[in-house]
């Protein structure tokens, strides 16, 4: 049996245009396909043309794990990077305030990237290198991911929650690291322990390249967060950038060029 599509005319695209990417404007995906049975539980597919095989990103979208965030502002992004020829799968997942929390939210990201190949080999589109990208929560869950997962060629995080018990000390969008794991360090370790990146990356498959990108201006999480990570595990490079929190995944900003070059596996 093939993938359960979901039609694309039922997921709504951003109603009016804007400035700021988290609700600008952009063109639906060709596909939408089911991995769970539950409301968040699909995987939007922007898909280049051409016979393939295609390089494939999987992205993240971040607002701290929250359910007033979705997959949708990441449209900008994905329709940028498809007129280079990529595969852009863009899963949802269970969020704070809705159905998530942990592990909940872990485990769909997991499941979703688990889905992938058969869900594309079920609408024939082949796929050749594996990059997986997020951005903000979204960063922080793709850097989960490489530690629970092998085969994974590039995982490049944008301004990445890298260091889960120091967004907790220092209340990062608003107490979002809590949220998430059910209280703070202290109240509940083992969680802690099971979705922190800055001590789970030591176990990611070594062949797998490691790069975050992270603006020197961040308000939102602090470029600290980034050398943090960089601190504790010597093969993560970090690319300092000058710019805020949303500048690096908008198409239409001066870093983009730096970021999409990084995606696509060149040189930052």
């Amino acid at each position: 049996m093939g993938p359960t599509l979901v039609r694309t005319d039922t997921v709504s695209p951003v109603a009016q245009p804007s400035d700021s990417v988290l609700d600008r404007a952009a063109a639906l995906p060709d596909a939408v396909v089911r991995y769970a049975d539950h409301a968040d539980g699909v995987v939007d597919l922007h898909l280049p043309a051409g016979p393939g095989p295609h390089p494939l990103v999987v992205t993240l979208h971040g607002g701290f794990w929250k359910q007033a965030y979705d997959r949708r502002h990441q449209r900008p992004l994905a329709r940028d990077l498809v007129t280079a020829g990529v595969v852009v799968a863009a899963p949802e997942y269970r969020r704070v305030g809705g159905a998530g929390g942990w592990p909940m939210t872990g485990d769909d990201v997991l499941a979703a990237f688990r889905a992938l190949p058969a869900l594309l080999d079920g609408l024939g589109v082949a796929t050749s290198s594996v990059t997986v990208t997020g951005h903000s929560a979204g960063g922080h869950l793709v850097l989960w991911l490489v530690s629970q997962v092998p085969g994974i060629d590039r995982v490049v995080a944008l301004a990445p929650v890298a260091d889960l018990a120091a967004a907790a000390r220092d209340g990062l969008g608003d107490g979002a690291a809590q949220a998430l794991l059910g209280g703070s360090p202290t109240d509940v370790p083992d969680a802690y322990a099971a979705a922190d990146p800055l001590r789970l990356l030591g176990s990611a498959d070594p062949g797998t390249h490691i790069t975050v990108l992270h603006g020197t201006s961040d308000d939102v999480v602090p470029v600290g967060q980034a050398h943090a990570l960089a601190d504790r595990h010597a093969r993560v490079e970090v690319v300092a950038l000058d710019c805020g929190h949303f500048e690096v995944i908008d198409p239409g900003s001066a870093v983009w060029p730096t970021v999409r070059r990084s995606l696509l596996g060149g040189a930052p």
